[in-house]
């Protein structure tokens, strides 16, 4: 990893601005977290890697899990999907194959 020596100045809050390039060195973005650690009177700011939650998948799963404590809401899988997904369990994906026909994101 490349070094950089950067100075950021301490406010009254005792907040600092982690410097742009300690920011694209660590891939940091907005809200992104940092751990500080002294040693030996030295500190050391690393990125922590924090799994991405979203509340909308949050709240989906949560009426999910609700619906299956109930046991509302659930069906089998009719039964050609389910041979269609069984037989293709083990069927081999590359991922860097091109998609055929037209996608829309």
């Amino acid at each position: 990893m490349a070094e950089i020596h950067e100075i950021a100045t301490l406010t009254s809050k005792g907040q600092v601005t982690v410097p742009k390039s300690v920011r694209q060195l660590l891939g940091l973005g907005t809200g992104g977290k940092i751990a500080f650690d002294v040693r030996a009177g030295e500190v050391v700011v690393s990125r922590v890697d924090t799994p991405h939650e979203d509340p909308a998948i949050g709240a989906f799963l949560s009426l999910l899990e609700a619906d299956i404590r109930a046991g509302r809401n659930l069906h089998a899988l009719p039964q050609d999907l389910a041979d269609v997904l069984l037989a293709n369990a083990s069927h081999p994906v590359d991922f860097d194959d091109d998609i055929e026909g037209e996608v829309s994101l």
